[in-house]
Order: C-alpha cells, then structure tokens, then sequence
C-alpha cells in the first residue's frame, strides 16, 4: 500500500542534524528536477526580499521564513515525518506508534511538495517553505514542473498494490495515478455526517487517524474494496462509489460527527 499525503504549511525547526544529502532522498528520479527547485529558491530567497515574498505568497507575518530558504543545503536536516506539522500530523502522531508500525510508515507513506515533489517520512530534510501552487520566475508552476518526472518515478513507487491518495487539491496535479494504477487508487473525501460538508479540520484530523489506524493495525488492503472493508471494521462509517469505467479512481466517503 502506498499512501500519497500533502504536506504542512507550518513545519517543524530544523534542529542541529546533519545537512541536506540531496542523493540520499528516496525515489532518486526526482534528484534532478529537485535540484532544480532547490537552486532557483535558495536564490530567489537570497535577493530582493519583497519579490521573494510576492512569489511565494507569504503575508507580512511569515516574512521571515524567507530566510530559512537561503539556508536549505546548510541547516540541520531531520525526518520528514518530524519536520512537518499541523491537524493532519497531529492526528497521525508519527512518534507514538510501536516500532513495527513506523517501520510500515516508512515503507507507505508519501508526503508530496513543492520543494522535493515527494518524500517518504524517513527522509531527512530541512525545514523550508514552499507551495505546490508556487510559480518560480525561471521554472515556472511547480505543479507543472514535477508532471515529467512524477510520471516516470509515482507508477514505479506504486508498484502493484492499492495506492491511497489524501492529498489536497493543491498537490493532485503534479501527479495523477492513469491507467491499471487508478484502477487500484482510492481518494477519501471526509464529510461531516450532520451537514454532508467537507469541514476543513474534520477533513484532515480525520484523515491523519485513518492513515495512523492502518498503520496501527498492520492493515495491509491488497484494492479499494479490500480498503472499504479494513475501513469499516476499524469503526470507520464508510460509503463508496467504485468507478464507472476502468482506469478510474475508486472515490470514497468517511462520515464523522466529530473529531477527538
């Protein structure tokens, strides 16, 4: 099973770890369009502070967080699934799981970016800031810049189980799953049952304690239905639509009433 998940806007300090290896991140297809991002925002970040901004949407506020782009290849670098943060993170509280647990958090889950275009939990990087929806000066929309080389590196990393899709929107175009993938591809919009409303917080606390009950009950949901069904007796209220055609994503509904 793979599990594709957006990242935090908000992340986690650095720290004192050792620096970016850019060749040590998994799916090394991805090393050179990285380097790529990583070269013109270090740039961008190291000039005109103001346009640095305007490009990457920042308010007033989060001016400083420009700075923390100007040190990309030199600041301490820790796993990804300690840098980011937020609802959905929180929910997923990475640390607390048993060790056979993030053994299999590490194996699945895969954490899309602006910055890396994906990363799995394991992988060590820096602290940075940088959207999907970011259009740099030189390489233009990043959300079109990583289509190539997502589309060479995601089918491979899927292999032949069920692939898991939680990202937002923001993160959907650098890759869509086509073909015999989307036909084993399941997305997970999470309503609240009162209303039969896509909540923001439901939606993402929710799908952090998904992701972190799969983990937890070494679930291992060969397709969709397997997934609807693993879903169902972890206590989830479940409803689906299977595709109407094949080279489709199963397309399913988690129904809460409220989040603890």
């Amino acid at each position: 099973m793979l599990v594709l998940l957006p990242p935090s806007e908000g992340k986690a300090p650095s720290g004192r770890g050792t620096a970016l290896k850019l060749e040590s991140l998994s799916l090394p297809g991805l090393t050179e369009a990285r380097r790529a991002v990583l070269d013109e925002l270090a740039e961008l970040c190291a000039g005109d502070e103001e346009k640095a901004r305007e490009v990457l949407g920042l308010s007033e506020g989060l001016r400083g967080e420009i700075a923390k782009n100007t040190q990309l290849r030199s600041a301490g670098a820790r796993p990804a699934g300690e840098i980011y943060t937020g609802v959905l993170y929180d929910a997923l509280d990475l640390a607390s799981l048993d060790t056979a647990a993030k053994r299999r958090a590490g194996r699945s889950l895969l954490v899309f970016s602006g910055l890396w275009g994906a990363v799995r939990v394991t992988d060590r990087i820096p602290s940075y800031r940088c959207s999907m929806g970011v259009r740099l000066p030189a390489l233009g929309a990043l959300g079109v810049h990583w289509r190539t080389p997502m589309a060479a590196a995601l089918p491979e990393a899927a292999g032949d189980g069920l692939v898991l899709d939680l990202r937002s929107s923001a993160y959907t175009g650098a890759w869509k799953p086509k073909g015999e993938v989307a036909g084993r591809t399941a997305t997970v919009r999470v309503l609240h049952a009162p209303t039969r409303k896509v909540v923001s917080h439901f939606n993402k606390a929710t799908k952090g304690r998904i992701v972190r009950s799969l983990l937890a009950a070494g679930a291992a949901p060969a397709d969709p239905a397997e997934l609807v069904e693993t879903l169902r007796d972890l206590g989830y209220e479940v409803e689906v639509q299977a595709p109407a055609r094949a080279g489709t994503a199963w397309a399913l509904d988690v129904l809460v009433n409220e989040v603890h």
